[in-house]
């Protein structure tokens, strides 16, 4: 399993200096020894001050490119947004001088201060400035970083709702405490999320120290925690999680079959997120639902048998492929043959149908594409995220497309499963009344944003100038000429000194490239899915800013990295720790291929350890051979990693001469930990002056070169790629090469031979490159042209999963109030439900326009009777259709009617059940009900109809509670029981909806070539699928309390 980035957005990422201090943005001070900042100014808007233009006869085309960008700027409406937020910065610098002032315990108690000022009826807007100062104060105090202009304005936004664009290294992380602290003091709850389970845990700990100074709880959600600890971290004013545990305790908890079973907030679970690479989740994962599973379908078997199908299908004669939609379409000899093959008439056959694993079985060949879309692992095929690069073990493909594959690969079929719980990380966080995110790369989708969450993008000024160059696209007509100028442009960064990373696309063409390397002899790292490198993905990432490191890396480099030029420290100290140690304690050793570790170290720059240093790692060397001769070396690899890692942590929560007095106490047990802390704290500081040194260098050389070797489906992407490059000030360059036979161009036919013809004008060497703003204008174009396509194809998937959306509130509504509901409710339920069985039965047989007469009244004994059985058939089991109908009449001709106390003339008398006056209250509730319904068309006969309805609804109602009072049951088990069948019965239909949906949503797209709109067949099919699917529910809800009270030992299962 991959692991996941540790730290590498250390203090230093957030301690950017202003534009008009000198200090050095990359140095972190430790809290202990800090000065307050008094000399802090606001921050001067330089992004926005127009520099005076030198008048000349010729200005150059860079000072005409300058002058248009700033009046672009100008006049965008982010500018004049962004120029409003300045008043609240002003706002909060004002308290800055006051807040500085107060004690630790007077800066604490402002927490509740606020919170009885919003008791007494003030609002968020009404304290945020100074709400704001407080955190800013408490940040400085407890981390050593100070939120700067830009990032109050940041937290502003994010307060307001809104999607906040920071670039790369401007503090994400440290601009989320702010609108967290202000909205937890509502006592709501606010959710942090992000992306994985690492950064979920590193921001509880660190980010979460300022909100425990300043008095709130911090929660943090990780995987494999039981349904207690989930419960108390989910009522923490502030609770740290990533998005897929979220979304999976939210459908848990609606297949909960007690209350104790809960762990979120109900009734009110969402109050306000804060969404980390928001983008990310709400666009590039927001499609992919959050499916829980039941037992298992028996199609297992057919798998395998289509996939040898497959193989004996040839392209272009057999089957078309069409790359942009993945589709495939079977030829009529295709057919004959795929039918000849599995010895069947028809492939459709309802009875023996083939086509479905026949076209999936297709689909993985062409598709579905190893060390691409998936790796191989311990015989599993695993999916790589094409967004990230990493593998995602918990997900799998839908609709028997992932079985299609394990079967193209010879793996182990695990057998389709039944949908119990689903939804849409898009609808998930539509729950939430005030939603807000952070990002990199949002701007080029602002319009969906805007669309499907109402939330506008705003560009969040950076608090340095970016002067990162953005080199021109070079396009090459073939892959080899690309991979072999890519290759020439690497060894040229190489021979400079410069750091580099290449980022691909994937698997395959990361380790393309580094055979290519390998074979010049060029050191580098590589960063992919395969366990051999993921399971060193913080050290290569670590190293990736030093100078001559060459890192190749599929998209996991592509966000939530920070590269530092000249290295992190921290990570750096962590290697030589564990160099020196672990190898002492373990005789593991890690899986993972060192090879191109040991080259790449043998051209970095030797990080120099003082003599103190030198000293503490001898003596904690030493002590790792005491404790390993005790222990007899049986450690782990995994026991002694976690040793360093405690060690480091331990480093954080005491001083330099504490961790002194620990190391060097007489004890029986050998105090390794504390030797290792000391250390790592002494290496840290070597680390730390050799980075900065180191960092300088690469500077002054021209910081991180960024090659892109294709460009992506989106603009946004490839943004995340060169945001790499450039943060917090640094110099940095990027440049992107493409071929004409890259998969984008055949994807969307793109036309490539007018660039062929126009290189082979110039030259008959096909791997020259062309560059040039008509090159940049065609691909551009072509990016806008996929955007659009994608945003076709989720705007479609939203609008079909809204009519989803609308049903699931209801159920889970519903599903709510009758878990968390009182015992009075759950009765009123059951009584509702009875009542609506009634209401069905006479609606089917009635008209209330002609006489009842012409009413089907056997019809509706019969029915009324069936839903009864035993319990109703005594009563009712000698009453004809005759005798009815002469009741009616009666009731139709009398004067005036007893409603409290109302019986059909001639027929039984409900049972004396509605005693007290709760249940005689309950009675007349649904009576008022059933004459304001609108359900029954208004006609002569209406009253008679409505009448009807009440009596046979008492009768079964009154029927009901004296069968249950007659048990001999306590009030408490009868309640269980009643709980349970409702809850079960509605489960149980509700699974079989979803399934009935999701095969609708494929059926309806048949229906376009008809002229019918495929989604309004779906809305209207939808829905008449959801009023038969509750109707069922309460039929059989009501048939299963009967049967189980009538009989009670026959139906024990159902408790």
């Amino acid at each position: 399993m991959a692991t996941t980035v540790p730290a590498f957005s250390y203090a230093p990422s957030f301690a950017i200096k202003p534009p008009h201090t000198d200090a050095n943005a990359s140095s972190f001070i430790p809290p202990s020894s800090l000065s307050h900042p008094s000399s802090f100014s606001p921050l001067r808007r330089r992004r926005f001050t127009r520099a005076p233009v030198v008048a000349a006869l010729a200005p150059s085309k860079g000072t005409l490119g300058s002058i248009r960008k700033s009046l672009n700027d100008f006049m965008s409406l982010n500018y004049w947004v962004v120029r409003d937020y300045y008043r609240l910065v002003s706002s909060v610098n004002s308290f800055e001088a006051h807040i500085q002032k107060l004690s630790d315990e007077q800066l604490t108690a402002k927490t509740e201060e606020f919170r009885r000022r919003l008791g007494r009826g003030e609002t968020l807007g009404d304290i945020q400035a100074e709400a704001f100062a407080v955190v800013r104060e408490a940040a400085w105090r407890k981390l050593g970083m100070r939120h700067f202009d830009v990032q109050i304005i940041g937290g502003a936004v994010l307060h307001d709702g809104s999607i906040a664009e920071m670039k790369t290294g401007e503090g994400k992380t440290l601009v989320s405490t702010l609108a967290a602290y202000l909205n937890a003091l509502t006592g709501e709850g606010v959710h942090v999320v992000t992306v994985n389970d690492y950064l979920a845990q590193r921001d509880s700990e660190w980010m979460g120290s300022v909100h425990r100074f300043l008095g709130l709880s911090v929660g943090l959600i990780q995987k494999g925690m039981n349904a207690a600890e989930r419960r108390s971290n989910y009522r923490c004013d502030i609770t740290y999680t990533n998005n897929s545990e979220l979304g999976f305790d939210y459908l848990r908890d609606n297949l909960a079959g007690n209350r104790e079973d809960l762990v979120m907030r109900w009734p009110k679970p969402f109050h306000f997120a804060i969404v980390d690479e928001v983008d990310s989740v709400l666009i590039d994962e927001g499609r992919n639902p959050l499916l829980i599973s039941g037992e298992a379908s028996k199609d297992a078997a057919r798998y395998p048998v289509a996939a040898k199908v497959a193989e004996l299908l040839v392209q272009g004669t057999h089957y078309n492929v069409e790359l942009k939609n993945e589709s495939v379409e079977l030829t009529e000899e295709g057919i004959a043959l795929a039918e000849m093959a599995l010895e069947t008439n028809d492939l459709w056959d309802e009875n023996d149908p083939w086509a479905r694993f026949v076209m999936n079985a297709l689909k993985a060949k062409e598709f579905y594409r190893r060390d691409v879309e998936y790796i191989v692992r311990d015989g599993k095929a695993l999916i790589i995220n094409e967004l990230t690069g990493r593998v995602e073990e918990k997900r799998r493909w839908s609709e028997g497309i992932h079985q299609a594959v394990e079967a193209k690969e010879g793996l182990k079929i695990q057998a389709d499963s039944v949908v119990v719980a689903q939804i849409t990380y898009q609808s998930l966080f539509k729950l939430y009344p005030k939603l807000s995110g952070m990002t990199g790369t949002a701007k080029t989708e602002e319009r969906e944003f805007l669309k499907m969450f109402q939330m506008p993008v705003i560009e969040v000024p950076t608090n340095l100038p970016n002067i990162r160059k953005d080199l021109p696209i070079q396009a090459f007509a073939t892959a080899r000429g690309k991979w072999e100028q890519v290759r020439r442009e690497v060894e040229y960064m190489f021979r400079q000194g410069r750091p580099i990373l290449v980022g691909t696309t994937s698997v395959e063409n990361s380790e393309l490239l580094a055979g290519l390397l390998w074979e010049w002899n060029i050191p580098h790292n590589v960063l992919n899915a395969r366990p051999k490198y993921a399971a060193r993905e913080a050290e290569i990432v670590a190293q990736a800013g030093r100078k001559h490191a060459i890192t190749i890396s599929t998209n996991m480099a592509g966000r939530g990295t920070d590269i530092i030029l000249g290295g992190n420290p921290k990570m750096l100290a962590r290697e030589i720790i564990e160099d020196s140690v672990i190898h002492l304690l373990t005789q593991q050793v890690p899986n993972v291929e060192l090879a191109s570790e040991t080259v790449s170290r043998q051209v970095l720059p030797k990080i120099k350890v003082g003599s103190s240093s030198m000293a503490f790692l001898a003596k904690a060397t030493l002590m790792a051979k005491y404790v390993s001769k005790s222990e007899g070396r049986n450690w782990t690899y995994q026991k002694a990693k976690s040793l360093i890692t405690e060690a480091i942590q331990f480093s954080l929560s005491y001083s330099f001469e504490e961790l002194e007095e620990l190391a060097n106490e007489d004890s029986e047990f050998y105090p390794l930990g504390p030797t290792v802390a000391l250390a790592y704290v002494s290496v840290l500081k070597d680390c730390e002056e050799h980075c900065l040194h180191e960092g300088s260098e690469v500077k002054r050389l021209g910081g991180l070169h960024v090659i892109g070797t294709s460009l992506h489906e989106s603009r946004r992407i490839d943004n995340q790629l060169r945001g790499r490059a450039g943060r917090q000030g640094d110099p940095g360059s990027t440049r992107f090469m493409v071929s004409l036979q890259d998969e984008m161009f055949q994807k969307f036919n793109f036309d490539t031979e007018w660039a062929v013809r126009l290189i082979s004008k110039i030259t008959n060497d096909e791997d020259m490159p062309i560059e040039g703003d008509a090159i940049v204008k065609q691909l551009l174009g072509l990016q806008i042209n996929a955007e659009k396509f994608f945003f076709s194809i989720r705007k479609s998937l939203v609008e079909f999963d809204e009519v989803l959306e609308v049903q699931r509130k209801h159920v889970y509504d519903l599903r709510q109030l009758i878990l968390t509901g009182d015992d009075e409710s759950c009765s009123q339920h059951i009584f509702q439900y009875m009542q609506a069985v009634v209401d069905e039965i006479v609606f089917g047989n009635i008209n209330p326009m002609k006489h009842p007469c012409t009413w089907s009244l056997s019809k509706l004994l019969k029915e009324y009777m069936t839903i009864g059985g035993k319990l109703l058939h005594e009563s009712f089991g000698g009453i004809t259709d005759d005798s009815l109908l002469t009741s009616l009449e009666q009731l139709n001709d009398a004067g005036s009617i007893d409603i409290v106390n109302f019986s059909l003339p001639n027929l039984p008398t409900p049972p004396n059940a509605f005693r007290g006056i709760r249940r005689k209250s309950s009675s007349l509730r649904r009576w008022l009900v059933i004459c304001s319904d609108d359900l029954i068309e208004n006609g002569k006969y209406r009253t008679t109809s409505n009448l009807l309805r009440k009596y046979l609804g008492d009768f079964l109602i009154a029927s009901y509670l004296n069968v249950v009072e007659e048990s001999g049951y306590e009030d408490k088990y009868v309640k269980e029981i009643e709980r349970a069948v409702l809850l079960k019965t509605l489960d149980c239909f509700w699974r079989d909806h979803l399934v009935n949906m999701n095969r609708l949503s494929s059926a309806v797209n048949i229906r376009s070539f008809g002229h019918r709109n495929p989604l309004e067949e779906y809305k209207i099919d939808g829905c008449r699928f959801f009023i038969s699917m509750l109707s069922a529910t309460r039929r059989l809800t009501v048939e299963a309390l009967l049967q189980h009270w009538s009989s009670p030992m026959e139906s024990l299962e159902l408790s």
